[in-house]
């Protein structure tokens, strides 16, 4: 299947929801593009968790309190796709 996508004159190119299904990204996952020597690109979904998947985290009664350092060291593994 072909998709025509239109690039704006600011150099953007959306892509359309089909194209996403077919990825299996959702709002907020991350999207990995190879530039390919013979002008092509390939897109394929960049491998982490969604930032908004910790929203709401913190207000979870049931879960063990963390020092700021435990927060922060934690933060910095979820950004860098570390579990």
């Amino acid at each position: 299947m072909t998709i025509a996508l239109t690039v704006t004159a600011k150099g953007q190119v959306t892509l359309r929801k089909e194209v996403l299904r077919h990825l299996g990204v959702r709002p907020g996952d991350k999207i990995s593009a190879d530039l390919l020597n013979d002008h092509r690109i390939e897109l394929r979904p960049k491998p982490g968790k969604a930032a908004s998947t910790i929203f709401g985290l913190l207000a979870l009664s049931n879960t063990e309190r963390l020092t700021m350092e435990e927060i922060g060291e934690a933060a910095a593994a979820g950004w860098a796709g570390e579990e």
